[in-house]
């Protein structure tokens, strides 16, 4: 097998389309009432799915963490330590929630976390100085 991308089940789909085409600088080009969102970034699949039209399709119900959650992250990387620190910035602006700001680790990566508007977390982080 081999790893073809990863997808979050969303609850608001025009939120989180907004948030990613606009805030992240995704490129989605779905409406922003549809069920699925399928998009290639830098080679990976990202997908956002409608948590009621997944359950119908699977005819399961699943349980959701609600408010801010650690069950996985998003790790997006930038060129250099001063990127980390103006995209923390641009993107808290812009109205990304604030985790924890660029900080550099003992272990030499310049690193923040935002959340999506579900609580999905994202980091954002570089190596390079």
């Amino acid at each position: 097998m081999k790893l073809d991308g990863f997808g979050i089940m969303v609850d608001d789909m025009a939120t989180m389309i907004r948030f990613y085409r606009d805030v992240l600088g995704f490129e989605i080009k779905e409406e922003e009432n549809t069920s699925n969102v399928y998009l290639e970034k830098d080679g990976t699949l990202f997908l956002l799915y409608r948590k009621s039209d997944f359950e119908k399709m699977t005819g399961k119900s699943f349980a959701y963490v609600n408010g801010l959650n650690g069950h996985y992250e998003i790790a997006l990387s930038v060129a250099s330590y001063a990127a980390v620190d103006r995209v923390f910035e641009t993107v808290t602006k812009l109205g990304a929630q604030a985790v924890m700001p660029p900080t550099t680790e003992p272990w030499g990566q310049r690193t923040c976390y935002i959340a999506d508007p579900e609580g999905n977390l994202i980091e954002i982080g570089s190596i390079t100085e």
